[in-house]
């Protein structure tokens, strides 16, 4: 047997529950703490990473440890099952998994955003409530279809509206240009008109559990990076009770909970990859240094790479604390100058993150160019070049204009 088996099989082990009888709840005696059990799928996922990007493939064993651990539905309300775990022990999270495997990290992220929109507006529904209860007991994966046709990336605008039935249920066909890893989810949470007469930008979050749609292979996914994230596209057709539609308008949850847990969570992940990276350019340095403790030329690149990581954690941390001290108004959350910056998060991690790895790979030269080194970057370097176009930077910037004019400069460095 292989050492890399014997690995898997460790890992396996290590991961079945005890006692639970069930295989979703955490083994108690083990992994209480949250960093201890991200720890835990981190390695999963790191034993599987090279073989989720060559063949593209969704990351099953890390998902399945995270469904173990109970990781899926943190967010949720005590009262309903959760833990009631912060949006900042999340993006933690979303770190660890970076660091890992970014196709993981990335699914998790993705997913969490559903969590925060479903968790926010959907307490108090009946319906969502049930749902919440159900996501949480049976450690449901939640995708997310918020793009569509012509529309590309503009997830402010829907082509397809919610048709309502004779006998009352709701009725969806939708032509998702792109549904991450929907053919593995449990259920998916997609954007819609709120009806046939609304305008495009009047819509409505809806959540289809999997019995209730079916999906239509339209696109497959071969792309340079994020290979396991599995983003093709579908045609969606699902339908459903009225009461699935959240009872908030999108725009809404859109503003105070998509677009903050989204950035959040996205650049945590980027962080996560730039973090690796930074962590092989290391390595390379220690062991490229010579008898004397001289370091090689391309030292000072380590220095840049690292300057960028300390750049975008910091800057998430900023944006992640300014979040939970407005979490609870939303009118704050929706406030030009908050949008703001939560849109320039986004531009600001992913071209921070992109300059770390790059930065890396030139402090690694060669080595870090190869894909057979221990010290290879090629991975991480494509994984991470998916930040600036997922959900274009030129696209945020162009819709953040108006904002930014409403907002005001900052008087001094602090406050």
């Amino acid at each position: 047997m292989t050492v890399h088996n014997l690995m898997r099989l460790s890992e396996e082990a290590e991961l079945a529950p005890t006692g639970t009888g069930d295989g979703l709840a955490p083994p108690r005696s083990i992994a209480d703490d949250l960093a201890e059990r991200a720890a835990r799928v981190a390695k999963v996922a790191a034993l599987h990473a090279e073989e989720v990007d060559r063949d593209g493939r969704f990351p099953r064993e890390a998902i399945t440890a995270a469904k173990a651990l109970g990781l899926m539905g943190l967010m949720a309300p005590r009262e309903l099952g959760g833990e009631g775990v912060s949006l900042g022990e999340i993006a933690n999270i979303c770190y660890a998994l970076g660091r890992a495997c970014a196709s993981t990290a990335m699914i998790y992220a993705m997913h969490q955003v559903k969590v925060a929109c479903v968790v926010r507006h959907g307490v108090g529904s009946p319906w969502h409530e049930d749902f919440i209860r159900r996501l949480v007991r049976d450690q449901l994966l939640l995708a997310s279809s918020t793009t569509e046709g012509q529309g590309g990336g503009n997830v402010r605008s829907s082509e397809a509206p919610i048709e309502t039935l004779a006998d009352g249920r709701i009725r969806l066909e939708r032509a998702a240009s792109v549904i991450s890893y929907g053919a593995e989810a449990d259920a998916v949470v997609t954007t819609a008109r709120r009806d046939a007469d609304a305008a495009a930008s009047d819509q409505v979050l809806t959540v289809f559990p999997r019995a209730d749609y079916t999906l239509e292979r339209t696109l497959t996914w071969d792309t340079l990076g994020m290979r396991g994230t599995c983003s093709a596209g579908f045609t969606l057709r699902a339908s459903g009770e009225a009461a699935q539609v959240l009872p908030v308008a999108y725009e809404d949850i859109h503003a105070q909970s998509m677009v903050p847990a989204a950035h959040i969570l996205w650049s945590s992940a980027w962080a996560g990859i730039a973090a690796a990276a930074v962590d092989k350019s290391r390595r390379y340095l220690r062991k490229a240094r010579g008898a004397a403790g001289e370091l090689p030329p391309s030292a000072p690149y380590f220095t840049r790479a690292n300057a960028a990581l300390r750049q975008v954690r910091a800057l998430v941390q900023a944006s992640l604390a300014r979040y939970e001290a407005i979490e609870a108004d939303a009118d704050a959350l929706m406030a030009p100058g908050f949008q703001s910056e939560i849109n320039l998060l986004k531009v600001d991690a992913s071209e921070l993150a992109v300059a770390a790895v790059s930065a890396a790979l030139r402090c690694g030269g060669l080595s870090s160019y190869r894909n057979d080194s221990d010290v290879s970057i090629g991975r991480h370097l494509r994984d991470v070049l998916s930040a600036p176009i997922m959900i274009n930077n030129d696209r945020i910037l162009a819709n953040a204009g108006p904002s930014a004019l409403l907002s005001e400069v900052p008087a001094g460095i602090r406050g």
